[in-house]
């Protein structure tokens, strides 16, 4: 009996829900793959040849030590469209050289797990290792179709391996849940998704390179960032973008960036060169600085539709909070810290969310630059050659010798005084640097600082601490 087929499915219905794999030819007859999308024809045919999910087959990692073992308890892979969830299905079986057979749960039902289960039953009696079922689609069986998989999971005689994009915790019954290892996939990452764009390009026999491809940058950035880590639409885009351009004099289809986004039925957003990268950035910082909102996030909407790196958007909005809002509103740095925490946990698309949040904040909070301001004049000061020592009363007295030295000698130590506050010369030089404004919380420092001036006119050090 063949390795990969069944007792009676070797030659199923048309309309038969249960399909058996050829070892040689994973993915179905070798003409039907020559004839269908780029996406069917360029699925990998080894692990060698499958792009992502290194958390999961990496070196070490949970389904390549089981690989290793030779041996896969049942798994639920769960993850969005175009992650490689059946794909990985069909390549465990290959790996582990199992029966294996496959349902799709849109069209099969309690009879087909059934026959399933005779068929098993039989290899089993026959000597033979217990089936590999694959349910694509498995969150659309109904409690009672999961339910007739218990007992059969259970014993070991079928090995489950299910693919849903629905979380398998409210999708799948928790019996079956519990019997199972939910595995996560993540979206193809852009590094992985560029790779398998080069190799459907390249490939003379399954993929595009029977003649010369050029896919210009930008098309090739866009392509990569639009598909949200989805390589079936990737490839998909790939293939429409091809077979509707016309090659050249010379032969070459040369795809552009306007096919690639009339293909993905998307306006191509221009923000790859550093001009558009750091324009749309300053307009950002400079709706935010003039205190309006809906161009603040407007342009916040660009950077994040262009692909644009969150991190870079949060340290932006970190340096405005401090910048631009200062002490007129010192919660504002406080929250653009935690928004860049929160976008580093969340990623996108949750991550908008934070963002939005914090940049509106900032577009309304009252502004003020005096602190900054404040200290560059000091710099300033500095670098034009107005370098003043440290007051002989300021200086550090702890070390040995330096009471020897006079350091620290005469200096007045504030708590001691009424207010906690008392007159001493803290530079050595007259100087003013920072002048804060009225806005918002910075006008309370402003009348806190007036508040001190007058206390101190009135209070003598030569007073004394109080006893």
């Amino acid at each position: 009996m063949d390795l990969f087929s069944t007792t009676e499915a070797a030659s199923p219905a048309p309309d038969d829900p249960q399909q058996a794999v050829d070892p040689l030819d994973p993915f179905g007859a070798d003409a039907a793959r020559a004839n269908g999308p780029l996406a069917w024809r360029m699925r990998p045919r080894t692990l060698a040849e499958y792009m992502g999910q290194e958390h999961l087959l990496g070196e070490g990692k949970l389904l390549r030590r089981q690989l290793d073992s030779g041996r896969l308890n049942s798994v639920i892979l769960y993850g969005p469209p175009g992650c490689g969830k059946t794909a990985l299905a069909h390549l465990l079986a290959r790996e582990l050289k199992r029966p294996f057979t496959e349902l799709n749960a849109v069209t099969a039902g309690v009879a087909d797990v059934r026959k399933v289960v005779a068929q098993a039953t039989a290899q089993q009696r026959a000597g033979q290792a217990g089936v590999l079922l694959f349910i694509d689609e498995i969150h659309r069986f109904n409690k009672t179709q999961q339910s007739a998989l218990l007992p059969h999971v259970e014993q070991g005689l079928l090995t489950l391996i299910g693919a849903s994009t629905q979380n398998p915790f409210f999708a799948i019954i928790p019996p079956l849940a519990s019997r199972s290892h939910i595995v996560a996939m993540e979206p193809v990452s852009e590094a992985s998704m560029a790779r398998i764009v080069d190799a459907a390009i390249n490939d003379p026999d399954r993929g595009l390179g029977a003649a010369p491809v050029v896919l210009d940058d930008d098309a090739r950035s866009f392509l990569l960032a639009r598909t949200e880590g989805d390589a079936r639409r990737t490839l998909n885009a790939l293939e429409t973008a091809h077979a509707t351009t016309p090659p050249d004099d010379k032969g070459v289809r040369h795809i552009s960036l306007e096919v690639m986004a009339e293909c993905l039925g998307e306006k191509p957003v221009v923000y790859d060169d550093g001009d558009a990268h750091y324009d749309t950035a300053s307009a950002l910082i400079k709706s935010i600085r003039g205190s309006d909102p809906d161009a603040s996030l407007y342009w916040l909407a660009k950077m994040l539709i262009a692909g644009e790196d969150p991190l870079f958007i949060t340290r932006r909005l970190m340096i405005a909070a401090s910048e631009d809002i200062g002490n007129a509103d010192p919660r504002a740095l406080p929250l653009a810290v935690a928004t860049h925490e929160a976008v580093l946990s969340m990623g996108l698309p949750e991550g908008r969310i934070p963002l939005a949040q914090t940049t509106v904040y900032l577009a309304v909070a009252p502004k003020s630059n005096a602190a900054y301001k404040a200290l560059d004049a000091a710099i300033a000061d500095i670098k034009s050659g107005t370098v003043l020592p440290v007051p002989m009363h300021l200086r550090d007295r702890h070390y040995s010798g330096a009471k020897s030295l006079g350091h620290g000698e005469g200096y007045l130590y504030p708590h001691d005084y009424p207010d906690h506050l008392v007159a001493q010369d803290y530079l050595g030089a007259e100087r003013s640097y920072y002048h804060p404004t009225r806005q918002g919380f910075e006008a309370r420092i402003s009348d806190r600082l007036d508040a001190i001036e007058a206390a101190l006119k009135k209070a003598s050090p030569d007073d004394g601490p109080p006893p």
